[in-house]
């Protein structure tokens, strides 16, 4: 029962300075600790349940709209999973699979200008992305390339090897 209180209160400790990281001036997160406790440890332990159940690496996808926290969401489980049970574990979205900016341009001169623009259908390159995904369901893991985007320059960061 301790070792389960001792492990709460990791948990809770990694959560709330994780939390206090991301809230906005006039925007807190609310009920806090109830949804540690009522959505992500079951969330948590249903993942930890599949993944011992198939025994293989699990891939978990998040969906919504634009702002609706599931990068947030994602990082919450992240440190969970890690702390309570010792699983490594990478997040990344699906803006890090934007074709470079060269590639949009030259879509944009051969196809049509607004291909130029990022999140347009067709601007993402769905060849890494699949790539990326049998590279981390393989038996064996060897570090691969997983593109990381960043907005401000509209582009991807050089290679980073994972």
């Amino acid at each position: 029962m301790k070792n389960a209180q001792l492990q709460f209160s990791k948990i809770k400790k990694k959560y709330l300075n994780f939390l206090k990281k991301q809230e906005i001036k006039g925007e807190p997160f609310y009920e806090k600790i109830n949804q540690l406790k009522n959505f992500y440890i079951p969330i948590c332990n249903s993942l930890y349940k599949a993944h011992i159940l198939k025994k293989k690496t699990l891939i978990v996808g998040l969906s919504g709209g634009q702002g609706a926290g599931k990068t947030t969401i994602a990082k919450i489980i992240k440190i969970i999973l890690k702390t309570h049970y010792g699983l490594n574990i990478i997040n990344f979205s699906i803006d890090d699979f934007y074709k470079t900016r060269d590639e949009r341009r030259k879509m944009s001169l051969k196809t049509h200008k607004l291909f130029l623009t990022r999140g347009v259908p067709g601007t993402h390159d769905t060849d890494l992305l699949k790539n990326c995904f049998k590279s981390l369901k393989r038996k064996k893991f060897r570090p691969f390339y997983l593109p990381k985007f960043n907005k401000s320059y509209d582009d991807r960061y050089k290679q980073n090897l994972i």
